[in-house]
């Protein structure tokens, strides 16, 4: 029997401030940073507010010299991989609303609505480097590329049948299983088209946008990271939610979600960058698949892969150490991100 997980009430006065249980408890929903349920949120709250960019701050004057020199393939994929980030960020902006109805502490509603900001601000990011670069005209082809693009058709079915239960049937067993999801779109299906724009700047192609990438995958790594914190605690609280048919649920699901990643890396990238051999971007999915499902908890799906065959791409995913910017170099202080991705290279 599914159990029924409850909104958090606007405010209980019956309530501590400090929340009974990480969904389906009391919290007073008062919040107070020094009276919270879990010591991990406050860090959290500061490393988000550290990571805090706006599209505004990137010049993209050298880029709107270069887009037009890109070979045919290299702007087709730049365009379709911005139409696809655009598409999976629009799309959690409104999940992480839909999942803080739920959680019972107000730290973590807190949190979730700086995600939420945050996806917003990766959202107008994407219309900033396509008003740069293309015409008004182009920019909504752009942004209807996932209603005619079939490999991006089947991922987005994917993700949304994942959301879709847990929207319209909340249950503690359907939001665990929406977090499985969410994990693999912002650890999972953003990392292939990361790893395109990664490979134009190290050939000093279009680096003003990489740069945006890279602040954007590093938001998506703070993501991941709650998100797996939200799914442990849940998990902690509700131990009989982990069954043997729940874990093979987790395995399969990444298995699926990897080869509808590879699938769209042979469509968008394949061989025919200069750079990504699609036997190495093959790797480098299954290699995220495994941290990914480790991350959660529950082992890793693909044998092998404990290594990152891209170990190129470690520099572009970990420019962030408050040195002078490699893309830019311009001087920016940002804080240390310690986690699974911040230039690790093995399992």
């Amino acid at each position: 029997m599914k159990i029924k997980v409850n909104k958090r009430a606007l405010m209980d006065d019956g309530a501590p401030n400090k929340s009974t249980s990480i969904i389906n408890g009391r919290s007073s929903n008062i919040l107070n940073w020094d009276d919270t349920a879990f010591n991990w949120a406050y860090p959290k709250y500061k490393r988000m507010l550290g990571n805090f960019w706006t599209p505004f701050e990137i010049n993209m004057s050298q880029d709107i010299k270069q887009f037009s020199q890109l070979t045919e393939i290299e702007q087709e994929a730049f365009l379709k991989i911005i139409g696809l980030l655009a598409l999976l960020d629009s799309i959690q902006t409104d999940y992480a609303g839909r999942v803080a109805d739920y959680l019972t502490d107000s730290s973590l509603n807190a949190l979730m609505i700086i995600l939420a900001q945050q996806e917003v601000i990766h959202n107008h990011s994407y219309s900033y480097v396509l008003s740069s670069l293309v015409t008004a005209k182009k920019q909504e082809e752009v942004f209807e590329f996932w209603r005619s693009e079939p490999v991006l058709v089947s991922r987005n079915e994917f993700v949304m049948n994942g959301y879709k239960d847990f929207a319209e049937q909340p249950s503690v067993e359907s939001l665990l299983k929406s977090i499985v999801f969410d994990v693999i779109l912002e650890g999972l299906f953003f990392y292939s088209g990361f790893a395109f724009f990664y490979n134009l700047a190290r050939n000093q192609k279009m680096v003003a946008t990489s740069t945006m990438i890279n602040y954007i995958n590093r938001d998506e790594q703070l993501h991941v990271d709650l998100f797996v914190k939200i799914f442990q605690e849940i998990l902690r609280e509700f131990p009989e939610c982990r069954t043997a048919e729940f874990e093979q649920f987790v395995s399969s699901t990444f298995i699926k979600a990897a080869s509808l990643e590879i699938e769209w890396g042979k469509h968008i990238i394949g061989d025919k960058i200069d750079g990504i051999s699609m036997k190495d971007l093959e790797a480098y999915i299954k290699f995220y698949a495994n941290v990914r499902c480790s991350q959660l908890g529950f082992g890793k799906p693909f044998e092998g892969y404990r290594q990152n065959p891209m170990k190129w791409i470690a520099a572009y995913e970990d420019a962030d150490k408050g040195r002078s910017d490699f893309f830019e170099q311009k001087s920016r202080q940002y804080t240390k991100i310690n986690s699974v991705d911040n230039g690790f290279d093995e399992l």
